[in-house]
């Protein structure tokens, strides 16, 4: 029998297939990482808020991205937990396509924190002289503010556009999120125009935040070989390839997930794909952004010493 999308109560997310021997592992493992993640994520907002030192621009960028995480994990671990602890798989349509919209926003809204940032760090490194005049306060709130309206009409347009399609059948979204690409899969509509949609807007709104980090980053290691110092020099790049290694994993696994043809090869390793850019980026970036750097460090410290 034929149902149509609004006749759908509830999805079956598939997750990572049958592995009951393994569920209570993944439970912890998981519950480990988004207890670090929200800990790591919320500290570093706490601290950019309580002190004063880190009112600066640089500051004000990490503390809206460690927001974003914070929001980011909670869209898809959550449900992931549910499903390893109680072994139901169901998700109601509309959270199915809430957790859609509320994850491609975030996910979009991202791209262009993390070009914003790479752009911050340009003019701070390459133009430090001019630094303070051209990153001014409205400019900041400009550039996030932009980077958040940006993911809230790409994401608004891109559902506006799944939630035209029709459900036949099956209900079993192999996934472990409701994922677009997993959602056209099961739709008994035609998909052309949707996809079609989705490589213009996905290229159209993460090429550009993309091809600004790029060449912010060029442009910065450009500048960190000029540096004559060989100790000033080393420090720079480790701080700078690190910050590399993480936008290269979360744009590459964008990339291949969503905007190269989806062979085999590719849709058996997907989920794998996927968990670098849902789980990996919002772990690591309060450690390589935020947690590592002295000033934080610093505020830290001032902080358990007025604790205790």
């Amino acid at each position: 029998m034929q149902r149509n999308q609004s006749e759908i109560t509830e999805f079956i997310l598939l997750g990572f297939g049958d592995l009951h021997r393994l569920q209570i592992f993944l439970f912890l493992g998981f519950l480990v990482i988004y207890i670090f993640t929200m800990v790591a994520n919320i500290l570093t907002i706490f601290l950019i808020v309580i002190d004063q030192h880190l009112h600066t621009p640089m500051y004000f960028f990490l503390g809206n991205l460690s927001s974003l995480e914070t929001f980011y994990s909670s869209t898809t671990i959550p449900r992931m937990l549910t499903s390893f602890w109680t072994g139901d798989k169901t998700i109601s349509a509309k959270s199915c396509f809430t957790q859609l919209y509320f994850f491609a926003f975030l996910v979009g809204t991202e791209c262009y924190l993390l070009s914003v940032m790479s752009y911050d760090r340009f003019l701070a490194i390459c133009k430090p002289l001019h630094y303070a005049t051209l990153m001014t306060s409205k400019l900041c709130r400009q550039l996030t503010g932009g980077s958040w309206i940006n993911g809230i009409t790409f994401t608004s347009v891109y559902l506006a556009l799944i939630l035209q399609l029709r459900y036949c059948g099956t209900n079993e979204v192999d996934h472990f999120f409701c994922d677009s690409l997993a959602l056209l899969k099961i739709s008994c509509s035609d998909t052309s125009l949707v996809k079609y949609a989705s490589i213009i807007l996905s290229f159209g709104f993460t090429f550009p935040p993309f091809l600004l980090t790029l060449i912010s980053y060029i442009y910065i290691i450009t500048t960190i070989l000029k540096i004559s110092s060989t100790t000033g020099r080393q420090k720079a790049f480790s701080t700078c390839s690190s910050h590399l290694i993480v936008v290269s994993i979360f744009y590459g696994a964008l990339i291949i997930v969503y905007l190269t043809p989806q062979t085999k090869a590719v849709k058996d390793l997907s989920k794998i794909f996927s968990l670098l850019y849902t789980v990996l980026p919002p772990l690591i970036n309060p450690l390589v952004y935020s947690l590592r750097n002295k000033d934080v460090k610093e505020a830290l410290r001032k902080a358990v010493r007025k604790v205790f």
